[in-house]
């Protein structure tokens, strides 16, 4: 079973489709109705849905780094510079890490692509 991903919504939908053409397991904030959510209630977000959040907002990135200074859990995050990864190679290592990797072993923890 894959590890479930949360989008926020600087993800493009490229990204979510060619996930979900993988059998990944995808839900996007727009879906969610979680469109104007803070990042930090997308964080709480992605946590209660046991999903782990991706995205390519620095600012996303620097909550989720105060989080693990202060110890304040999170389902984990895993994030893209928007200049720096393309479509593709994200799609490639964020399907790497849902079918690899471990709900309990991404918590708490920054993931950053490419891998």
């Amino acid at each position: 079973m894959s590890v479930p991903l949360y989008m926020d919504v600087h993800v493009p939908r490229a990204i979510t489709q060619g996930l979900r053409l993988r059998g990944i397991v995808v839900l996007t904030a727009q879906e969610d109705a979680a469109r104007r959510l803070t990042d930090p209630e997308l964080l709480d977000r992605a946590a209660a849905l046991k999903s782990v959040l991706f995205t390519r907002d620095a600012d996303l990135l620097a909550e989720a780094t105060q989080r693990q200074r202060t110890g304040r859990y999170f389902a984990g995050l895993v994030y893209a510079s928007q200049l720096h990864v393309t479509i593709g190679r994200c799609v490639r290592d964020l399907e790497m890490i849902a079918v690899a990797a471990d709900l309990a072993d991404l918590a708490g923890r920054v993931e950053y692509l490419p891998l």
